[in-house]
């Protein structure tokens, strides 16, 4: 896998963000291989597709790409609020490529499989005012740094290509935690971003209920939010992400 960019001319390309599409999705088509299936390579949609910017021919998935030229950081662009929202909520949502890149080179290429995302990882960002070209437009952020780094797979590190079977026994053991119920996936995510949040490799059952009352104030429909935490414990435990040691005590895989 070559991780420069492609050597093109750009005399129809006056915009640097313009020219940065060209070139990743370029790349993306050249060089990225399916990481779902072990497909050679990937298909690109039609400029402006609503279904996504790639796919692979041989077993269906769908892709979507974003780049950006610096630190990746807590957020990323997205597209209409609303738009986005049916589309995470809908059977046909995209997995996500998330590039980092310097220059021409490509310093680092993440997957985060598609169900890892949830309405709460999108944001609304502020109505464009009326004096806008897009007057009333709402756009949304992608809440990066909310999304579990169970589910942020590594292609390319510190401008070094992952192994396609780490990549691709990485994406199985995430896609574990597939459900199409988007309130159970919710549950799933918070908790184990929670679990990611101690930081240690064994803890308690005290230990997670520190976050009880920052869940309970986004799920004001539960009243019993201790139960529901150890629910999605032992949903965890049960596909292989942490493991149970007894007397309220887990290690985190």
């Amino acid at each position: 896998m070559n991780i420069t960019f492609p050597e093109i001319s750009f005399l129809n390309y006056k915009s640097p963000s313009q020219r940065v599409r060209v070139l990743s999705e370029l790349w993306m088509k050249n060089e990225m291989y399916c990481p779902v299936c072990g497909f050679d390579k990937l298909e690109k949609f039609p400029n402006n597709s609503k279904i996504g910017d790639f796919y692979c021919q041989n077993c269906g998935e769908i892709y979507e790409l974003k780049s950006k030229g610096r630190s990746i950081g807590k957020s990323i662009l997205d597209g209409a609020y609303h738009t986005a929202v049916e589309r995470v909520t809908s059977k046909t949502n995209p997995n996500l490529f998330v590039m980092r890149y310097d220059k021409k080179v490509i310093e680092s290429l993440t997957l985060v499989p598609k169900y890892f995302f949830t309405p709460d990882i999108l944001k609304l960002r502020h109505e464009l005012s009326q004096r806008a070209r897009r007057a009333g437009y709402v756009g949304s952020w992608i809440m990066y740094g909310d999304i579990p780094v169970q589910g942020k797979i590594a292609v390319i590190e510190a401008r070094k290509e992952i192994d396609k079977q780490i990549v691709m026994k990485n994406y199985m053991q995430a896609v574990k935690l597939k459900t199409e119920d988007m309130t159970l996936r919710g549950w799933l995510m918070e908790v184990l971003q929670c679990v990611n949040k101690i930081g240690d490799e064994i803890f308690s059952t005290g230990d997670i209920y520190a976050f009880a009352g920052e869940l309970a104030l986004k799920h004001s429909d539960i009243h019993n939010v201790k139960a529901k935490i150890r629910q999605q414990l032992q949903i965890l435990r049960d596909k292989g992400f942490l493991e149970f040691l007894g007397n309220g005590k887990y290690r985190r895989l």
